[in-house]
């Protein structure tokens, strides 16, 4: 039987997975952790064969989880189940010694897939991941934000409602607004979900 720990701070998609597996015959849930330190208490009393931990978190994120796994056990698999689908966040786990990487948007099945995959010896990477390929550079991204776009996209990364952006920058909300309408149409995405992510991904606020 794999043992498996979940570190995952949304409490919603850990009893999803405990769901999954409650019937399971290959993998079984023996602990769970809000984030990288409880992760590393729990270790301390409680043996797995895998942890399957997201990227941002408080406190210690998943590229420090994935370090401190492979110094204290190098034998004990880590796969990253994360939004984060950037090039830097990959590459940073996979250089923390990560086996394998799975996107959440995928169904809760390709969970035990990943699993399998990395407890036989493999990599597991989701589909979705290409790393260097179809995507815009971060030198790019430069050429087609303004700086004053830039400055909004660090804010938006760091938390700040349109609001509040206003309030340190001493505009109205509107013009935020336009400025984060400006951004989406430039970068090619859709609605406020999209660009909070991409503002994560681009300064590194999952560290």
């Amino acid at each position: 039987m794999i043992q498996l720990i979940i570190v995952e701070d949304h409490a919603s998609l850990i009893d999803g997975l405990q769901l999954l597996f409650a019937q399971d015959p290959d993998i079984e849930i023996v602990a769970t952790a809000k984030d990288g330190i409880e992760l590393i208490t729990t270790l301390k009393h409680q043996k797995a064969h895998v942890i399957l931990t997201d990227i941002s978190m408080p406190r210690m994120n998943g590229v420090e989880v994935c370090k401190k796994v492979k110094e204290m056990q190098p034998s004990m698999k880590v796969v990253a189940f994360t939004m984060f689908d950037d090039d830097q966040a990959v590459q940073d786990m996979i250089a923390a010694g990560a086996d394998g990487y799975l996107l959440k948007v995928r169904p809760l099945s390709t969970v035990k897939e990943a699993i399998l995959t990395v407890m036989k010896g493999g990599t597991y990477m989701d589909s979705a991941i290409n790393i260097g390929t179809d995507r815009k550079s971060n030198h790019e991204d430069d050429n087609i934000l303004s700086s004053t776009e830039r400055e909004i996209l660090k804010l938006i990364a760091a938390g700040h409602q349109s609001s509040e952006i206003a309030a340190i920058r001493h505009c109205a909300t509107g013009t935020i607004h336009k400025h984060r309408k400006n951004m989406m149409h430039k970068l090619g995405l859709q609605g406020k979900g999209e660009l909070l992510r991409y503002a994560l991904q681009k300064h590194g606020h999952y560290k």
